[in-house]
């Protein structure tokens, strides 16, 4: 993870932003004082992150995931063939 003080990064946000998208990967902007030190990230890796934080709180969930790993595990799973409608 690359960082940035926020001096250069207030020159071009621009230039950073894409940057962390292309690269997919966290960009520390750093501050004089550290409780003012950000993280910038991707909207896409944001709204990932998100999702598996709901998904770990969800005890329904995650139950369900366990099952099904225990399935697999105990070669007691099924498969399915997925089809893909392409209009």
């Amino acid at each position: 993870m690359d960082a940035e003080s926020f001096s250069n990064f207030k020159r071009d946000p621009k230039k950073y932003m894409k940057q962390v998208n292309d690269n997919c990967e966290p960009l520390i902007v750093t501050s004089h004082y550290i409780d003012d030190t950000v993280v910038v990230i991707g909207k896409s890796e944001y709204d990932s992150l998100i999702s598996t934080v709901e998904i770990q709180s969800n005890p329904y969930l995650m139950d369900k995931i366990h099952s099904g790993e225990m399935e697999f595990m105990n070669n007691e799973g099924q498969t399915h063939d997925i089809f893909i409608d392409e209009k």
